[in-house]
């Protein structure tokens, strides 16, 4: 199945965690946890989502390298500028998939377009 969700005028949970459970395959009628669902998820106008002022200057993305210092910090805005939108749809979708190894074979089925 092939499904296309825009993007446009619309928030960035709503439309990540729709994709997200359009990829778990929760919609399908032979849906199990231990397989990859055969769907595919297109996202259009990205940039044209609804961001939250707020939440631009105070949603951070914290990484660690695992070394001492190694904790960086990266506010919405920041991501925004430097990566893009699509590049916060990624992430956010990638968050609401389960924690597993069928993750990276599932966002291998996710298109988005800015």
């Amino acid at each position: 199945m092939n499904y296309t969700l825009d993007a446009q005028g619309k928030k960035l949970g709503r439309v990540a965690s729709e994709a997200a459970s359009l990829l778990n395959g929760k919609r399908s009628v032979s849906f199990a946890r231990n397989t990859v669902a055969d769907v595919k998820v297109t996202i259009i106008n990205t940039s044209k989502a609804a961001f939250d002022i707020k939440k631009l200057k105070e949603k951070e993305y914290v990484t660690f390298t695992g070394f001492r210092g190694g904790l960086f910090t990266e506010t919405l805005e920041h991501l925004i500028a430097r990566k893009g939108t699509k590049e916060v749809f990624e992430k956010a979708i990638y968050r609401m998939l389960p924690s597993n190894s069928l993750r990276k074979i599932i966002m291998k089925n996710l298109t988005i377009t800015e």
